[in-house]
């Protein structure tokens, strides 16, 4: 993959369920910060050339000082956040100079992304839009109309989506530029490209790729670093 790549990490949560005394990307694994995880990884990757975080206002000037003082010099630019997250990533995405590159986006919350799978992603990117990373849904899924079930759906076509998500800047911008004069709001960055006649495939990333959501969370990071670091 000779393309160059813009890291957009979208990381302007409060995070009212996770219970912490700051926002959520700033809460600590091991004693240090979420979104630092994050962008240590990808810092040490070659194929990023540039990571634009997209943050809380009044977090911009601590984070660029944090930043700073642990060498992530990809970052140059940091984004102000919206008020969802669509918004945020919208705005992270106008500040990139490059329009022939690849963008990923990754969410800052997402700590234990590995290389490997980011690696992974990009050699899956032919013939598309966009790649997405998730997982096999393993338990069965019903649908519903209230607390009636509608139908079972076929557990072998679903997948729990993650991030990372790579795709064309121009493929990602058109389809975020239609959505926002659409007021057409998604859950994840692929679902607008799809909206808007994208082809995006998805390959099978990591279960312990986590969002940390809640404090459990926090726990559950702690125990799966302790075990990659056992191996290493």
């Amino acid at each position: 993959m000779k393309e160059k790549i813009a890291a957009v990490v979208p990381a302007a949560g409060i995070g009212k369920r996770l219970g912490a005394q700051t926002n959520k990307p700033f809460a600590c694994i091991n004693n240090k910060p979420l979104i630092l995880w994050t962008l240590e990884t990808l810092e040490g990757m070659s194929e990023i050339h540039e990571i634009i975080p997209v943050l809380k206002k009044a977090d911009i000037t601590p984070a660029a000082d944090l930043f700073k003082r642990h060498n992530i010099t990809k970052v140059r630019k940091i984004a102000s956040g919206g008020k969802e997250r669509q918004d945020s990533v919208y705005r992270g995405l106008q500040l990139i100079d490059d329009r022939t590159c690849l963008v990923m986006i990754h969410d800052g919350v997402r700590p234990l992304i590995e290389e490997r799978i980011i690696r992974k992603a990009l050699r899956e990117f032919k013939n598309c839009d966009g790649v997405v990373v998730g997982v096999p849904v393993k338990d069965t899924i019903k649908k519903t109309n209230g607390d009636v079930v509608t139908e079972t759906l076929k557990r072998h076509a679903l997948w729990a989506i993650q991030t990372p998500q790579i795709f064309t800047y121009a493929s990602l911008y058109r389809a975020y530029e239609k959505a926002m004069q659409d007021a057409y709001y998604a859950t994840d960055d692929a679902a607008l490209v799809e909206q808007y006649g994208g082809t995006v495939r998805v390959i099978e990333g990591s279960d312990t790729n986590i969002k940390i959501t809640v404090p459990e969370d926090i726990s559950i990071a702690e125990i799966l670093l302790s075990k990659r670091d056992a191996k290493r």
